[in-house]
């Protein structure tokens, strides 16, 4: 099974528990208090989830760490590319 599929699924089975709390399918009678609560819970949920994303990006951003070995490589490669191509006939 996908994560997506995965998703989707529990995604289904919040909002069909959801919609039998809130509309009263169930023989289960819930008080008007928990009601008021249950009827904005998704944008709560939305609000929350997008705060947890940025805040996370912004973390892993804040503490990116430069690869120095990384960089060294690809500038000898670059260097070795252009040696390459001048040898061949191109300039730079």
């Amino acid at each position: 099974m996908t994560k997506l599929a995965q998703w989707l699924w529990a995604l289904a089975l919040l909002g069909s528990n959801r919609v039998a709390l809130t509309t009263g399918a169930l023989a289960l009678e819930l008080p008007s208090s928990c009601r008021v609560v249950l009827w904005p819970l998704p944008a709560y949920l939305l609000v929350s989830a997008g705060c947890y994303a940025l805040g996370t990006v912004g973390y892993h951003v804040a503490t990116f760490h430069d690869c120095e070995d990384a960089a060294q490589e690809l500038h000898s490669q670059i260097q070795e590319a252009r040696a390459d191509l001048s040898h061949r006939g191109m300039r730079f």
